[in-house]
């Protein structure tokens, strides 16, 4: 049965449209933050501020039990509930306010972290997008729907403060406390559209397992002319490691690991993938078989990060220590424990010349794959339809990692979640320049408002 909206669609829209300049002016506070969850790089100041910003939000706009909580990995989130009419089902809202660090600066036309509106329409800075913006996607939705009527679910909002470390705080927490999150339905704001103004909702996610190498051949670092061409450099070592996790086209190779998955969902052109991802002409795409298949059925290694001496001011030495932290996707239907064993694995048999070498996992987040046939669904279909009018709710999968997703699922195996949001691929998330499109922050505002009103009518009291 196709839930229907309870009230007309133009005042929600309209209310949405009045309150966007107020939307900008709260998202250019919460950008502000430099909520980085990382104390080796922002200091965890920044973070305890963004989350209190969250709280008072929702203080603001009557929530209850407005708590800003330690999880175990040491970073706040933020959780707060408003009751809905007696008997109405309860939705949980979920967005993380941490963000990625800037990578850099100079390769930022505006600042980082000063919300700013460029030529093209777009508002500028890390976390708009991914995933400030989803917060206030929410506030908006709620605001539209306590302006025309009210709000007819109870709601329960939690912003996370690690998402984008992977350490896992939040999921640990939930796991302690399983009534907190407890819901009918889940929307996870942290996903967004296969491109802007195609509606779409993301039914499945790559887990992910992050690993730091340390490779050991020298008590100390040597004169490259007295002992170079005989003696074990640990950073030409570490590059041979780093090599084997690829095959001569690229694609992810790791002993045991199933790199073949095929994707049967929507259709990604390589043309619009190159495009999207802004690779320079000329450069070949990596992997083989489709797009979807090596974006959302496969596994994919990426190196992050290798800790060894920067061009300038480097010395003539053969190096006795280096370091790498590598990321590991790992698509639906594997599990992320089982691969991270396999890739220490592969990582210890391919450490060439006897050269010591030490895995350690530093984040680790399951696979997920949504029930596309679920009421949710189907009111969801229906509210990004009148959102994004003469469009259909598409179906995508994701490349990315939201390991909360797994947790919620299985603390609440009955409720449906649902992944929706802002990062479509012009927004750049994790990269430089980040953005959000205004437009897409007004639609799904809306769409998600409409989602709650035709939920309650889906869950009748």
């Amino acid at each position: 049965m196709t839930a229907q909206p309870s009230r007309p669609i133009p005042p929600i829209a309209a209310t949405v449209a009045s309150l966007m300049p107020r939307a900008k002016a709260e998202l250019t506070e919460l950008v502000a933050f430099q909520s980085v969850a990382d104390p080796a790089q922002f200091p965890p100041s920044e973070c305890r501020a963004a989350a209190d910003w969250v709280a008072d939000a929702l203080r603001a706009e009557d929530f209850q039990d407005v708590s800003v909580f330690d999880t175990p990995d040491g970073s706040p989130s933020v959780y707060g509930y408003l009751p809905g009419p007696e008997g109405a089902p309860t939705v949980l809202l979920y967005a993380h306010y941490d963000v990625q660090p800037p990578l850099d600066p100079a390769g930022w036309v505006t600042p980082p972290f000063e919300l700013t509106e460029r030529e093209d329409g777009r508002w500028y800075g890390r976390g708009a997008a991914d995933c400030k913006g989803g917060f206030i996607m929410h506030l908006l939705a709620l605001r539209a729907l306590k302006a025309n009527g009210g709000i007819p679910v109870g709601v329960k909002v939690v912003a996370e403060g690690s998402e984008e470390q992977g350490t896992g705080g939040l999921e640990r927490y939930a796991e302690a406390h399983p009534e907190l999150l407890a819901a009918d339905a889940i929307v996870i704001g942290d996903a967004g559209n296969f491109r802007a103004g195609l509606p779409t909702v993301t039914a499945t996610l790559r887990g992910m397992t992050m690993v730091r190498v340390t490779v050991d051949t020298l008590r100390g670092n040597l004169h490259s002319g007295l002992f170079g061409g005989a003696a074990p450099d640990a950073l030409a070592a570490l590059i041979r490691l780093l090599d084997s996790l690829r095959a001569e086209d690229g694609s992810t190779t790791v002993d045991g690991l199933d790199a073949e998955g095929g994707w049967q969902g929507l259709r990604y052109e390589e043309e619009d993938f190159r495009r999207d991802a802004k690779v320079l002409d000329g450069v070949e795409l990596i992997g083989h078989g489709s797009v979807g298949d090596r974006l959302w059925a496969r596994p994919a290694v990426t190196v992050m990060g290798i800790d060894c001496p920067p061009v300038v001011g480097a010395t003539p030495s053969v190096h006795s220590s280096a370091r790498a932290q590598i990321s590991l996707r790992v698509p639906p239907g594997q599990d992320a424990a089982e691969a991270t064993k396999l890739l220490t694995a592969h990582l210890e048999a391919h450490t060439p010349w006897g050269a010591r070498v030490s895995v350690e996992q530093v984040g680790q987040g399951q696979p997920f794959r949504a029930d596309v046939g679920s009421p949710a669904y189907t009111s969801m279909a229906d509210a990004l339809g009148a959102a994004y009018p003469g469009q259909e709710m598409q179906i995508a999968g994701m490349g990315g990692s939201i390991p909360l997703c797994n947790t919620l699922a299985a603390l609440y195996p009955d409720a449906e979640i649902l992944l929706i949001g802002l990062s479509e691929p012009e927004a750049q998330i994790h990269a430089v320049n980040e953005s959000v499109s205004p437009d897409e922050l007004e639609r799904m505002s809306v769409a998600e408002a409409l989602f709650l009103v035709n939920y309650a009518a889906a869950r009748p009291v």
